[in-house]
């Protein structure tokens, strides 16, 4: 619905834009430029969805190795122990804690398409734990922000496009996102954690959080003292030996399980296409009404403003033109592909824009969405502090997501 709206909205903002500058300013060429603009748009949607066929097979295949081969069970083991603090109100060994894991889990991976029916699954079961059916629960909340902050490992997704897209190196923005969407959780986390009167100055939560957030504050340091040439090297090199690291793991892990890796593979590359295809009218959809919108002057309008209000206040604007997929987030996941496609293709793949573009999109995840689908799939119509703390956690990620990108690819 919310997709609907704003999809609605390109096209009368646009029409009420062009129509201005043709009769104020006599711009006969404002609709031309504007239907080209559908055209233009509808055919890079099309081909983008069609070049992901092969990149995405590959992703896909050597995810379905992992899960065959237990990296899901074993990020499981080692999470559980901090979700036995975070959810003090569900009773220990309660099985709910597996189907949380498991789906958090699958999210780290990337592995949609097996994160969202164990999230479904594990919101039925807090619910049958849940006193008043209508209203959400302590465990929904904070298993829901877990969701909406988009802790993710392997951003599958947002490296397949950059490659599809021509980038020098798809993965150089591995650890940026990383870096991004660890600091959205964790203000997630708080966030939760001080509405519901959660002690976070436990051993278990300050050696997990703690460690965490010591680690990545030294990798940011670490990078901080290099030189723009060295950082870009360094950062290059170690995404991809982690990257690399991952898949043999992935494959050892199989091997030690007597998985037929090979066969695993296939399995999981067969939805390569199947998914390629069935983005092609999602895509090519947001695709044409963003090239409208730009196509009418609005787009620019809009980041002109920003910007003069940023650049008025002494501060590098920069970062203006990526904010649109800030913006459209939280609202959609859809959308914000689209103009995070939309910032590479104006600004070029490897670009500020276009690097900040995909660290937004890796730095949190879709929060109205994810809030409509999860409580309304258990009847949930009082979310209580869910949207409040939602919205801390993407805030608190798309701001990192800016600062590190400065650090990262601001030269």
């Amino acid at each position: 619905m919310v997709l609907n709206y704003i999809w609605i909205g390109f096209f009368l903002i646009a029409f009420v834009v062009a129509l201005f500058k043709l009769l104020v300013f006599g711009d006969m060429t404002i609709f031309p430029n504007i239907m080209n603009s559908t055209f233009e748009y509808a055919k890079m949607g099309f081909e983008l969805s069609l070049g992901l066929t092969g990149v995405m097979t590959l992703w896909l295949g050597v995810m379905k190795i992992g899960e065959n081969g237990g990296a899901i069970k074993l990020l499981s083991k080692g999470i559980s122990p901090l979700f036995n603090k975070l959810f003090p109100e569900i009773p220990k060994n309660h099985p709910v804690h597996g189907s949380m894991v498991m789906n958090i889990a699958a999210n780290m991976l990337g592995l949609d398409n097996a994160a969202t029916p164990l999230g479904l699954k594990a919101m039925n079961e807090l619910q049958e734990l849940n006193k008043t059916k209508d209203t959400a629960s302590n465990p929904m909340i904070m298993f829901l922000v877990l969701n909406t902050s988009g802790l993710t490992i392997i951003p599958i997704s947002i490296m397949v496009y950059r490659a599809q897209m021509g980038a020098a190196d798809p993965s150089d923005i591995f650890i940026p996102i990383l870096l991004s969407t660890f600091v959205s959780t964790l203000a997630g986390i708080i966030a939760v954690s001080i509405a519901q009167k959660i002690n976070l100055f436990t051993k278990t939560i300050l050696l997990y959080l703690g460690s965490i957030t010591l680690l990545l504050t030294g990798v940011i340091w670490g990078f901080s003292v290099l030189s723009s040439e060295k950082l870009n090297m360094v950062s290059s090199v170690a995404a991809n030996i982690i990257l690399f690291s991952i898949i043999i793991g992935f494959i050892l892990l199989a091997i030690r399980k007597k998985i037929n890796v090979y066969d695993s593979f296939i399995e999981g590359a067969k939805d390569g296409f199947s998914i390629a295809v069935k983005i092609i009218p999602f895509l090519v959809a947001i695709l044409v009404g963003i090239g409208v919108f730009r196509a009418s002057g609005a787009m620019d309008s809009l980041m002109s403003g920003i910007a003069w209000l940023f650049t008025s206040i002494g501060l590098n604007a920069n970062f203006v033109e990526a904010l649109p997929v800030a913006f459209m987030k939280p609202l959609s996941g859809a959308g914000a592909r689209g103009l995070m496609i939309d910032a590479m293709n104006q600004h070029g793949v490897d670009s500020f824009v276009g690097r900040l573009a995909c660290t937004f999109q890796g730095a949190t995840d879709t929060t109205f969405y994810i809030i409509a689908v999860y409580f309304g799939s258990v009847g949930i119509r009082k979310v209580r502090h869910a949207v409040t703390c939602g919205l801390i956690a993407d805030l608190a990620g798309l701001i990192a997501a800016i600062f590190i990108a400065y650090l990262f690819f601001h030269t």
